[in-house]
């Protein structure tokens, strides 16, 4: 039996290749850097699992087929924290809140003393927040390793160019490479910071609303902090812009003063793979199955793209987010 092959060992090409594993099919996955890190855009992503925040600026599926993932990344990798997500704004921002409760579900008001309660070190800061209970978070870089690792436990091969001879099937998961056969493919820039804040402690991930420039910050541990906005229509990567930076720290700031003396660790961009509506798309062409368009959802919506790309591979039916299939 000969096995799938995968090309891209980011999130997606990680996601599949563990359900098609789980599920008891030989895998193989080709990528020149098949080692989680910082050449994969997964590498720079917040992790948040965040179904219902999202839904506010994304799309119904979005908000369905994520709302899977948190147990799906709990049971494969054991990295998830359930803590929920705390959406703040400043006082003069109070009508981005309303608007934020208006197009999402799956939160609760707080008022200051239930912002205290969850987060004491923002106690008195803030008057009124959202909380979504049953959102949860994860670092990327432990679980896409966490992935790996389990994969190497089933024996499943890593290789930098592909063996010969070709499988049967392979699967196309290397995100904006793939370019070069997804025209429509293009690059949505995100820019991070890490900084190391021992004076605040958080316990889940923070959205702190702004009309222009909302910010996310996510505990990492150990005063470890990332911090992340940008959604920038460009394919550069690498660098981040001197603007970025000061809006990034400008929020965390306004969230608390203390980050004013945070060190920066590790600054970081790079573009994430969208097609024109921001969704997801399985295109099968041949002996090829493209596995695709993560946008700003990659841990969010790999589950449930890699759940329907097995189930085509297994069955051959057609499922959500396929939108061609040609010999």
């Amino acid at each position: 039996m000969k096995p799938f092959r995968i090309l891209g060992a980011g999130v997606m090409g990680l996601a599949i290749a563990t359900e098609l594993a789980t599920r008891g099919h030989p895998v193989e996955l080709v990528d020149p850097e098949p080692t989680p890190g910082p050449h994969g855009c997964s590498w720079w992503a917040g992790g948040m699992l965040a179904p219902y925040c999202e839904r506010e600026s994304a799309e119904e599926p979005v908000e369905r087929l994520g709302l899977g993932a948190i147990d799906w990344w709990d049971r494969h990798t054991g990295t998830v924290r359930r803590n929920g997500t705390l959406v703040l704004a400043l006082a003069r921002d109070q009508g981005e809140l309303a608007r934020f409760a208006r197009r999402s579900r799956g939160h609760r008001p707080l008022d200051a003393a239930g912002i205290a309660a969850l987060e004491p070190d923002l106690a008195g800061r803030f008057s009124a927040g959202l909380f979504f209970e049953d959102e949860a978070h994860l670092s990327p870089r432990a679980a896409l390793t966490a992935l790996r690792d389990g994969l190497r436990a089933r024996d499943v091969a890593f290789h930098r160019a592909p063996p010969s001879p070709a499988p049967a099937v392979q699967i196309d998961a290397r995100g904006l490479a793939a370019r070069d056969a997804l025209t429509d493919l293009r690059g949505v820039r995100g820019e991070m910071l890490v900084l190391r804040c021992p004076d605040v402690t958080l316990s889940r991930p923070v959205r702190l609303l702004h009309p222009r420039i909302p910010l996310y910050i996510v505990p990492r541990g150990d005063g470890i902090f990332m911090l992340g906005a940008t959604m920038i229509e460009s394919d550069r990567r690498g660098i981040v812009t001197a603007r970025s930076v000061l809006e990034l720290l400008s929020a965390a700031y306004a969230l608390h003063p203390a980050f004013g003396e945070a060190e920066v660790l590790e600054t970081g961009a790079d573009a994430r793979p969208a097609f024109p509506d921001n969704l997801p798309r399985l295109r099968r062409r041949g002996a090829t199955l493209y596995a695709n368009g993560l946008y700003r959802h990659g841990f969010l919506l790999a589950p449930a793209v890699a759940a329907m790309a097995a189930d085509h591979l297994e069955t051959g039916i057609t499922p959500a987010f396929m939108d061609e299939v040609s010999a």
